[in-house]
């Protein structure tokens, strides 16, 4: 039989080997399931795997899936390690995507280069509005985060729907809910001519690096980190738990922002009721298969555009529902959850307890008490 034993100190090496082996179980798991919906496992996996990187233009594609997630999930990484819940980064990538949408809006023909950053800084500040409100609620009210973060991402929505249905109507577009198309001053600035990657992927390399520096370079990211292991420990070395929470919770919605920023005035050019692309949600699976590091969550974010892209794909080329991106998402967190017991736990072998016979017990009563026992025995 096996059993968990508990290990007298954490793996290192599941530590790093963990989300590996959670990948090549969510690809077991998902050649059986293209098996039982009867499609060919392996142009399966091509699917999912191979044709996002296949040339120039499918690894541009793969880019512009992986910069928005990486840049939510650098956010929350800061609010993970300090022990702050925000479930709620799909809402402040909306109500950031909305901010910077407005301020499109606003540009004519005759706007300046300057509205690509006031664009930018928009996003970032409505991002940081709405996780404001998750930072008050908690710290005044003592509101659960986790509830309140993800109870604000249906507001936001729901703003967004009023917006693009109402006020921000474009009166040329048939009718649809969505705005008029940005001025072609408003788009982010490509890196290359025939592809959609923007300097949003810069941004987002640069964001690596500083939150490196931030997390183990500085008093600060030291202070945030130290509250999230051990609140005494941090009270007693004169760290505030509050200005944790509020950091915290600001840089993650103001990260959450810019990556709606970078998505409403980039790929999409307009606001509209898709905008809320489940981004924010995949990104927790993102921090979380990155170990919470910015150089893993770089190769955690592509790993999860494969997957939104390998959904598409499989839509279009397989007769397969485009859902099947959150099943692959849903397994890759499931499995890492439990590939992480071995983080702390070593499998053993249980040894099964012998039964003892009949002869062996009356052997051992005869050895015990051999004056009484044994003639008893012999007349019997």
């Amino acid at each position: 039989m096996l059993k968990l034993e508990l290990r007298p100190q954490l793996s290192r090496f599941w530590s790093y080997g963990s989300p590996i082996l959670a990948l090549l179980i969510t690809v077991v798991i998902g050649v059986i399931l293209f098996a039982a919906l009867g499609k060919d496992p392996v142009r399966g996996l091509q699917v999912f795997f191979w044709e996002p990187i296949k040339s120039s233009y499918a690894i541009g594609e793969l880019l512009v899936k992986a910069t928005p997630l990486l840049v939510i999930a650098l956010g929350l990484a800061v609010c993970f390690r300090s022990n702050v819940w925000n479930i709620g980064a799909e809402g402040q990538f909306v109500l950031g995507a909305i901010a910077a949408g407005g301020m499109a809006l606003l540009a004519d023909k005759n706007t300046g280069p300057w509205i690509v950053p006031a664009i930018l800084v928009a996003g970032v500040l409505g991002g940081m509005l709405w996780a404001a409100i998750v930072a008050w609620l908690r710290d005044v009210c003592n509101a659960n985060e986790i509830l309140t973060s993800l109870m604000l991402v249906y507001v936001a929505t729901l703003l967004l729907l009023w917006l693009v249905g109402g006020p921000w109507k474009d009166p040329m577009g048939y009718n649809f809910p969505q705005t008029k198309t940005f001025e072609a001053v408003t788009q982010i600035p490509r890196l290359m001519k025939g592809s959609r990657v923007t300097i949003g992927i810069v941004i987002a390399l640069v964001g690596v690096a500083a939150l490196w520096v931030f997390l183990f370079r500085t008093r600060l990211g030291f202070a945030q980190q130290v509250g999230g292991l051990a609140p005494a420990a941090a009270r007693y070395a004169g760290f505030s738990a509050r200005r944790a929470v509020w950091i915290a919770l600001l840089t993650s919605g103001g990260a959450a922002g810019l990556a709606g920023a970078l998505e409403v005035a980039g790929p999409i050019g307009q606001l509209t009721p898709y905008v809320p692309a489940g981004y924010g949600f995949a990104a927790i699976i993102v921090a979380f298969v990155g170990r919470l590091h910015p150089v893993g969550m770089v190769f955690s974010a592509i790993l999860m555009s494969m997957f939104y892209i390998g959904g598409e794909l499989a839509q279009s080329r397989l007769g397969l529902p485009k859902s099947l991106t959150a099943v692959f998402q849903g397994l890759l967190l499931f499995t890492l959850l439990a590939c992480d017991t071995l983080v702390a736990y070593r499998v053993r072998m249980k040894a099964a307890a012998r039964p003892v016979s009949p002869t062996a017990g009356m052997s051992s009563l005869q050895a015990s008490t051999p004056d009484v026992v044994a003639p008893q025995i012999k007349e019997a």
